[in-house]
């Protein structure tokens, strides 16, 4: 009883503060729903940032492949606070300085409106058929496989996963689609105290649970002593993150999801001024940084306690919290753990209504449009897509196997592709549209001739699919710079203020920037 209570508790709260946040926001003009009304601030910012990114498909799967592989899937944490730095210094104030409400924007004002098109549809595509389903079937397996749900409500698991999906999407559905990203951005940013106070409570009861005094430290030092091939950051060409993929390709995911995914930089693009977007992602960096604490430390926990007997990594985590959770916090880490969950959603849903409704409806649909409709036709399209979301989720059930594996090798079907040519976009002036146009077809034909040869045909000479996506980048790169050469802008492309936003940098940026970037490459160092 005592949970259930703090779970609502704590779920009601999170509600109640993210709608008093929001009454003053005009959410009727566009940078009102879509952007908060470019009033964020740094905390609110980091906060977001950082309940967007941590699901249960990063804390249940990362746990589970570092049951497996050990420390060294950091990467997908540490690395991450590098690509931040990057967003923070170079990428953000050109952002910031178009007064830009979403990537593929740009992309129409350096290149052209079909370049904004391809864009926005592979933005859509990708959430709609791989993420948002991901995030409620991973999310729900995990709420029913902790909690029992099966067991306490009287039905089976098939169904109990069916109750999750709903709830989590039509509650996420409400704030991402009603509320705005000012009503996402501040529920996530009281959610991201919350799973970081749960989330720590894990690996503490967990290490308490295996030492032989009772102390964080002896727990600590028995994994140390006798598993330290758990601890070697390095690891070899057989493990799920080879060293030499740090160097490729994934540098290039961490950059595109921290510098351009739409999902993540709308946070940053809701900035009041460029100082607060720029504190706001060093803070997120400085806690990503302790990320491993929360979704690697669990999974070795694991393997030492269970013997590494698992059948599947991905038991790990559900496993490890039913066994060292006292009851007396069940209710609250399932609040935590249901924002966790329900900030992917919502935010992912959140940026497909921005996406249609300055993408595509006022773009093709109905140019003439008031800024009233636009969004309301984007929430139209985002209760549209929520109940195609819910109803598709629970199906997984029948098909999952490796799920974080899998959206990180599906997601490069866009990432690559738009990663490409932004960077072109950035780094050169008279590389034309054409070239946009075919290196984004290029980067996309190619990449999914990769999954469909290696997750259909099941063929194992291909390379890592890190090193693929980098493989893929570089030939799109080259043909788009081929492209410019032989049919180059008849002009150079110059970057307008539009005066949305201060852009004045924060003075302190680039030594903090410094500072995370060294102690990223510290922890490489310390576990070699």
């Amino acid at each position: 009883m005592l949970g259930i209570v703090s779970f609502l508790g704590f779920t009601i709260l999170v509600a109640i503060i993210a709608y008093l946040s929001t009454r003053k926001t005009n959410e009727k003009s566009s940078d009102g729903y879509f952007l908060g009304g470019r009033s964020l601030t740094a905390g609110v910012i980091a906060g977001s940032l950082l309940l967007t990114n941590l699901s249960t498909e990063q804390i249940v799967g990362l746990n589970g492949d570092a049951y497996r592989d050990g420390i060294l899937v950091m990467a997908w944490e540490t690395l991450a606070a590098i690509a931040m730095v990057i967003c923070a210094i170079f990428l953000l104030p050109r952002y910031l300085k178009g007064g830009i409400s979403t990537i593929p924007t740009y992309l129409e004002r350096r290149f052209d409106t079909t370049t904004k098109a391809l864009t926005s549809g592979l933005f859509l595509s990708g959430y709609a058929i791989v993420l948002l389903p991901i995030v409620l079937y991973s999310g729900s397996l995990a709420i029913s496989g902790m909690f029992d749900l099966p067991g306490k409500l009287g039905i089976s698991e098939w169904a109990s996963i069916w109750v999750c999906v709903w709830s989590i999407g039509i509650i996420g559905g409400i704030y991402a689609i009603f509320g705005g990203l000012k009503a996402v951005a501040v529920s996530d940013s009281i959610n991201a105290i919350g799973l970081l106070l749960g989330g720590l409570l894990i690996p503490v009861f967990g290490l308490l649970a295996i030492s032989d005094d009772n102390s964080i430290l002896g727990g600590i030092s028995k994994l140390t002593t006798e598993h330290p091939e758990k601890f070697n950051a390095i690891g070899s060409e057989s493990s799920s993150i080879p060293f030499a993929t740090i160097f490729t390709g994934m540098v290039l995911v961490q950059l595109f999801y921290w510098g351009t995914n739409q999902q993540i930089i709308q946070r940053a693009l809701g900035a009041k001024n460029l100082v607060e977007g720029q504190k706001g992602l060093m803070l997120a960096a400085f806690f990503k940084i302790l990320g491993p604490i929360i979704v690697v430390l669990p999974g070795i926990i694991a393997f030492h306690m269970f013997d590494g007997q698992l059948e599947r990594g991905d038991q790990a985590y559900p496993k490890l919290v039913a066994e060292v959770l006292p009851p007396a916090f069940v209710g609250f880490f399932a609040a935590v753990l249901f924002g966790a969950i329900l900030s992917s959603f919502n935010s992912a849903l959140n940026s497909c209504v921005t996406l249609f409704g300055i993408d595509i409806y006022k773009q093709y649909i109905n140019k003439e449009a008031p800024e009233n409709q636009i969004v309301a036709k984007g929430k139209q399209f985002g209760i549209g897509l929520a109940i195609f979301s819910m109803v598709l989720a629970p199906f997984l059930y029948y098909a999952s196997s490796g799920l974080f594996g899998y959206l990180q090798q599906v997601n490069g079907a866009y990432s690559i592709p738009i990663l490409s040519v932004i960077v072109i976009g950035f780094l050169t002036k008279r590389v034309p549209p054409l070239a946009a146009k075919t290196g984004i077809i290029f980067a996309f034909v190619v990449y999914v001739t990769y999954i469909i040869m290696s997750r259909g045909l099941g063929i194992e000479w291909l390379p890592h699919m890190l090193h693929m996506q980098a493989i893929t980048f570089v030939l799109t790169i080259a043909l788009m710079l081929i492209i410019g050469k032989l049919r180059p802008r008849a002009t150079d492309y110059v970057q307008k203020y539009t005066n949305e936003v201060d852009i004045t940098s924060w003075k302190y940026v680039k030594p903090v920037g410094i500072v995370i970037t060294l102690v990223v490459i510290s922890t490489y160092i310390i576990f070699r």
